[in-house]
């Protein structure tokens, strides 16, 4: 297949030999590894890696080859961007003093008669300031090296611009108050006294009163009249009982009411046989504490009061 010329003349030929492509394609990526990093490179280097891409472009055939191509360029071009930026003229090769009163003089202004002297003695050049400045001689001058449109606002701003510096963070009030933070407290293992043998004990306290009572009322069981923090937690210690088929919770048929009583505990070969477990969410709030202890009369508590228990998380304890 002969070679197809494109709109801008390049040729392209998807049948390129393989290893001629295979060798420009290693010419290429040899050439741009060299100006990877942060290495220095001259002006030169950037020259003779310009000149060497062209060679090399003359046998791009295919677009893989003309991507890398493109890649290549690209780096040149952004290495000579950089260079250009980091050229800086001398302290004394150009005077912006010498080059605004030529640009004044080059304009038509023109200087008094009379002259000045200045501190050291020397004269001072006095220009009249009422005399407008011939800005289209300016004008003419630099159509005849741009092309450029003249724009409003061509000539404004500074002609020497200080990079702006960023101030250090200030962090004198972090270090103010750096004597008043403390360290979170460790928890540890030991130091949590309130463990599960608590609850494992007032488990077995409710199941051994359950079994004297015999089937009783839910809320005459578990509500103490005086202690509505220890209600709640008898409600919360019957859960495992009936969790574990200790203790069975229904409904009478005649009251309405929900009736517990302790029960044997079913097998794992029941479960296979076909009984399910089922759960509830049983919401018992203040409220329902003092409806429960009006509705049902309850004047004593069926579960005697336990004595309040601390608890010690670190050095402190708490109730």
């Amino acid at each position: 297949m002969s070679d197809i010329e494109m709109e801008d003349g390049l040729p392209y030929d998807p049948d390129q030999n393989p290893e001629e492509k295979r060798v420009l394609r290693k010419e290429f990526r040899s050439l741009g590894k060299k100006f990877e990093g942060d290495a220095k490179f001259s002006h030169d280097d950037i020259s003779k890696a310009l000149t060497r891409q062209d060679a090399l472009f003359d046998k791009v055939k295919t677009t893989q080859e003309a991507t890398l191509d493109s890649e290549l360029l690209l780096r040149l071009t952004t290495l000579s961007n950089q260079k250009a930026r980091e050229m800086k003229s001398g302290s004394g090769a150009f005077d912006i003093e010498d080059f605004v009163s030529r640009l004044v003089t080059f304009m038509g202004g023109r200087k008094l008669d009379n002259q000045n002297l200045d501190e050291d003695g020397e004269d001072e050049d006095v220009y009249d300031l009422h005399t407008p400045l011939e800005w289209h001689k300016i004008g003419r001058n630099a159509l005849a090296k741009s092309r450029r449109v003249p724009v409003v606002g061509f000539m404004l701003g500074p002609l020497s611009i200080e990079q702006k510096t960023r101030a250090p963070v200030k962090r004198e009030k972090l270090e103010k108050n750096k004597a008043e933070q403390t360290k979170p407290q460790e928890l540890k293992e030991e130091d949590i006294s309130r463990s599960t043998n608590e609850t494992t004990k007032n488990v077995a306290t409710l199941e051994g009163i359950l079994s004297e009572t015999g089937p009783i009322n839910l809320f005459k069981f578990i509500v103490n009249p005086e202690d509505f923090a220890q209600s709640v937690e008898n409600l919360f210690y019957l859960s495992f009982l009936i969790r574990d088929g200790k203790v069975a919770l229904e409904t009478s048929e005649d009251t309405g009411e929900p009736i517990i009583y302790a029960c044997n505990q079913p097998e794992p070969q029941d479960y296979i046989d076909g009984l399910k477990k089922r759960q509830i969410v049983f919401e018992f709030d203040q409220a329902t504490w003092k409806r429960a202890i009006e509705v049902f009369d309850i004047t004593q508590p069926v579960i005697p009061q336990r004595t309040q228990t601390g608890m010690r998380i670190g050095n402190k304890w708490y109730g």
